[in-house]
């Protein structure tokens, strides 16, 4: 019966995402296994109920899953005590507890165990693990390079949970024509330049390609931290991979060569971005759309980790889906090489195992100096240059160095001077216009504003330092 239709559709969806979630606790073939066929049961799922991909049927499921907290907020009363949960505007699912009138912070000890409460606070985290699913859809959507109709865009900005993330992308016409942020009516992009009516029939999230190719990206980073905007993930501030000169010619990279990794720590990174294990040939990843695979090899084969204790990489190539013959890395769309890039990068600064952490990739430490640059701005600190991949800081007790790519802190002249990261006041403090976690980048921008203002140091251990002749 059509009643009954559309909780059917969302009960197998939530079914399909539950084995996607329990399924992240094993190795990364089966994850592969299952994440295929959950994949296969979303596109059957998807055309029986009418929608064009499984993409837009899960965010039509997860807009109905919570279509009645949007109306009104869920509420539980016992005795003298209100507990409701509630969607914000910023599509965060909010508990409120009062009792006789008076806001409280927690639920009293005593009705923790009742069932209602109970199933309550369970809702509330299924909708932070539904807001962390259309995070990684919207990702993906712009890795992928996915189009949405205007008229798309127009439903979109209508959704509870998924329309505040997507006010906080920058979208771009497939015409390249229009570009802006999507405004709360879903009919016009504002941009650095003002407001403008969508007429483009297509757009796209932006790439950071797109932005470079615009000749704007730096405007759209400045209008980031003017209007302390945080995007859902890295996008105006993402890491952007280009060809070489030398690889414009070539039919594979080998840009990492020579870089061990350790295996478990690498194929779980690698496993986590949509690659997966190809035997006697090594990490692959498929682009469907436009009918690519990239493919990891190691030096001396590929072994699982039981087999070996580290994996040495040899190159980077592309195929065509059927066709083993390596493409030319100029053929290969921007979008993808980047993302691959940015894949393999992430792999070698994290999963590496040898005595000297590899260096920062040049795209890495180019994000770090835009985010530093506008911080800077922001602050109007004029004591402090980008120079290369260091941040000169001319503070009135002495003048420092940075790395912008291991965090390493210099006195000029004189030795390194050794400050401690406080992870956990990282993101109290410090600004960063992504919500992803990023530990190294705000380490570098807490040490930079710390020795900018150095006649401010209370902490003897580096007033120490700085004063040692």
């Amino acid at each position: 019966p059509g009643k009954q239709r559309e909780p059917d559709i969302l009960s197998r969806y939530q079914t399909f995402q539950e084995f996607l979630r329990t399924s992240k606790k094993f190795g990364s073939q089966r994850r592969a296994s299952e994440k295929l066929a959950v994949e296969i049961g979303m596109e059957n799922l998807a055309r029986t109920a009418g929608f064009a991909d499984p993409q837009r049927l899960q965010w039509a499921m997860e807009a109905a899953a919570i279509a009645d907290l949007v109306e009104k907020p869920q509420v539980v009363a016992i005795e003298d005590t209100t507990i409701s949960l509630s969607i914000t505007t910023t599509g965060t699912p909010e508990i409120t507890i009062t009792k006789a009138g008076k806001t409280l912070k927690a639920v009293p000890a005593k009705l923790k165990k009742n069932p209602d409460i109970e199933a309550l606070l369970d809702r509330k985290q299924s909708i932070v693990k539904q807001a962390s699913r259309m995070r990684i859809s919207l990702e993906q959507a712009m890795e992928r390079g996915d189009a949405f109709t205007k008229a798309e865009l127009h439903q979109l900005a209508q959704h509870p949970v998924l329309a505040p993330m997507l006010r906080q992308l920058v979208l771009i016409a497939t015409t390249g024509t229009e570009i802006g942020y999507l405004e709360p009516n879903g009919t016009e992009l504002v941009s650095p330049h003002g407001t403008v009516t969508i007429t483009a029939e297509k757009f796209r999230i932006a790439h950071p390609h797109d932005l470079l190719v615009t000749k704007e990206w730096h405007l759209w980073q400045q209008e980031c931290f003017t209007t302390a905007r945080q995007q859902p993930f890295k996008q105006v501030f993402r890491e952007l991979y280009v060809t070489t000169a030398a690889e414009q010619t070539k039919t594979g990279s080998k840009r990492y060569e020579g870089h061990q990794v350790n295996p478990r720590q690498a194929i779980a990174l690698f496993g986590q971005r949509g690659w997966i294990s190809s035997p006697d040939e090594g990490l692959r990843r498929t682009f469907h759309q436009e009918g690519l695979i990239a493919l990891v090899s190691f030096a001396n084969g590929y072994y699982t980790p039981l087999e070996v204790e580290g994996l040495t990489i040899d190159r980077l190539n592309f195929y065509k889906r059927d066709e083993w013959k390596p493409l030319p890395l100029a053929d290969i769309p921007p979008r993808i090489f980047s993302e691959v890039m940015r894949d393999l990068d992430l792999v070698v600064s994290v999963a590496h195992i040898g005595g000297v952490d590899p260096e920062a990739s040049a795209s890495t430490v180019e994000m770090r100096s835009s985010i530093l640059r506008e911080t800077c701005r922001l602050m109007k600190l004029t004591n402090v240059q980008i120079q290369g991949s260091h941040a000169l800081i001319n503070g009135e007790i002495g003048t420092y160095s940075v790395h912008l790519g291991s965090a390493i802190v210099h006195r000029q002249p004189g030795g390194a001077l050794c400050i401690l990261p406080v992870s956990s006041q990282h993101r109290g403090r410090l600004f960063l216009p992504f919500v992803d976690d990023d530990p190294k980048t705000a380490e570098i921008m807490s040490k930079v504003l710390l020795l900018a203002k150095d006649r401010d140091i209370q902490d003897p251990t580096i007033l120490e330092q700085i004063l040692a002749k």
